[in-house]
């Protein structure tokens, strides 16, 4: 039977730590797995430009020793040029997966629905459970597999990276909490779904509206941009509500002093963060980055093997 990877809750707490641990295995030598999905093909669509994501699944797929074929609006115009059902049923007999980045989150779950092959769900409006499974598989590198009693703290907009977090440390036991300001908080089924899932784990799900005292004794704090895309008419507002949520180095002194500072990026300098502190030693970035490629291999592998 088919497996699609299109919110965290599709995986058990223990499967996330497997894939973790497989990630870190893949990373440690990626010629281990080099033949690992020989001649397998994964439909990257997006509807939606990307850097991390078009390179991660891109050479991804090819350290497994499969290929990619990418597909942009043009070629497939979801639900306008050609509907989502025959867009899965063509695809469906030609590759062995799809990787699919767009707006509605009913597009994944319909291509999921309609398709026979894995779908993985490279970003929606909705949710963005790779990055997450990036951040958390970061932490659980920096933390030795541990992370027992982490608090982080997520500050900004409550968009689709605040939703997967919440889903993650719910899973993984973590307590997150999103700080945002009134008006701005997470979708209400998504705060929802992750609170009733860390009933099971004991991690604490919350949302907040004091940065200051939201970050205190915090051991993460994450932020992402303040208008996502499609809300780029929004930013010049958005600024002026948000600027009392910029992590500086104000804001990153109420956390623990070994907190790490993490973004999803791309990150917006001198809006939601300052340089001195995506620039500091605290700040692991672009470890998080790197582990997409790594994260988003150990599922692709998981899904796509016979």
């Amino acid at each position: 039977m088919k497996k699609d990877f299109l919110s965290i809750f599709d995986l058990t707490k223990e499967e996330i730590i497997n894939t973790f641990e497989i990630a870190k295995d893949m990373k440690a030598d990626r010629r281990k797995y080099a033949e690992a999905l020989k001649g397998e093909a994964l439909a990257l669509i997006f509807e939606k430009p990307s850097l991390r994501t078009r390179t991660s699944f891109d050479i991804g797929i090819q350290q497994l020793g499969g290929y990619s074929l990418y597909l942009s609006p043009n070629e497939i115009s979801l639900g306008k040029r050609e509907s989502v059902h025959d867009v899965a049923k063509n695809l469906e007999r030609m590759v062995q997966g799809i990787m699919i980045r767009t707006f509605g989150h009913h597009i994944v779950e319909d291509m999921a629905k309609y398709a026979r092959i894995p779908i993985i769900n490279g970003l929606t409006d909705y949710s963005h459970p790779c990055q997450a499974m990036a951040d958390f598989m970061t932490l659980y590198e920096k933390r030795n597999g541990d992370l027992k009693g982490m608090k982080l703290v997520y500050v900004g907009d409550g968009n689709n990276v605040a939703h997967s977090l919440m889903a993650c440390g719910a899973r993984l036991g973590v307590d997150v909490t999103v700080n945002c300001p009134r008006g701005f908080e997470p979708n209400l089924i998504a705060f929802q779904d992750a609170t009733e899932a860390a009933k099971a784990t004991g991690a604490k799900i919350q949302v907040v509206h004091c940065p200051k005292e939201a970050c205190k004794d915090a051991d993460v704090i994450y932020t992402d941009v303040w208008a996502s895309m499609g809300q780029e008419s929004e930013a010049a507002a958005r600024k002026k509500l948000f600027m009392d949520y910029q992590v500086n180095d104000t804001l990153m002194s109420y956390a623990k002093k070994d907190a790490y500072f993490m973004h999803c990026l791309p990150a917006h300098r001198g809006d939601e963060v300052t340089d001195s502190v995506i620039d500091s030693p605290q700040s692991i970035v672009f470890d998080e980055a790197e582990n997409r490629l790594h994260a988003q291999k150990a599922i692709v592998y998981q899904l796509m093997k016979k």
